[in-house]
């Protein structure tokens, strides 16, 4: 018969060498330029812009100490999205179509819906919930939230939360 064992995170958090990971959403406006230039040293670099890392940090002009300083710990949000499960909180207006072109443009670039979620429409627009797979999607997240938001009767669109 197995052994059960309760584990106190309080208490292994307190031990030396214990280290918990946060992150953060952050606008990109109130990062430092260090950080900001090297995410775009990553994205010349996998766009294939640039052969090597010398090549990259020098077009943006960023000492490679800096770059090797964040490479490991900034990224654009959609690569974090890859392989996730997204959901997003939209406001549609109460129109024949609006929920549908969501649906189809979701659909279009390979995002798997998991759920939807739509309230009874209030005052001429509806809350609508709709959890995405993107492990499969032909676009980053951020495009997608691009176009979604260029829909006629997307009134607002926000990421609640990823699994």
């Amino acid at each position: 018969m197995g052994r059960t064992r309760n584990i106190d995170l309080n208490a292994a958090a307190s031990k030396p060498g214990y280290e918990t990971t946060s992150f953060y959403l952050v606008k990109e406006d109130i990062l430092p330029e260090a950080i900001k230039k090297t995410i775009k040293v990553k994205e010349i670099l996998k766009r294939g812009e640039a052969k090597t890392i010398n090549e990259a940090v020098e077009r943006m002009n960023l000492s490679r100490s800096a770059y090797y300083k964040y490479k490991d710990y900034v990224f654009p949000f959609y690569e974090a999205s890859r392989d996730k499960i997204i959901t997003l909180s939209l406001l549609l207006e109460h129109k024949a179509g609006v929920l549908s072109r969501v649906l189809n443009l979701i659909s279009t670039d390979s995002g798997n819906i998991m759920t939807i979620n739509q309230g009874i429409p209030l005052q001429g627009v509806a809350n609508t919930t709709i959890s995405i797979e993107t492990k499969n999607m032909t676009v980053d997240l951020e495009a997608l939230l691009d176009k979604l938001r260029m829909i006629d009767g997307v009134k607002r669109l926000e990421v609640l939360g990823q699994v």
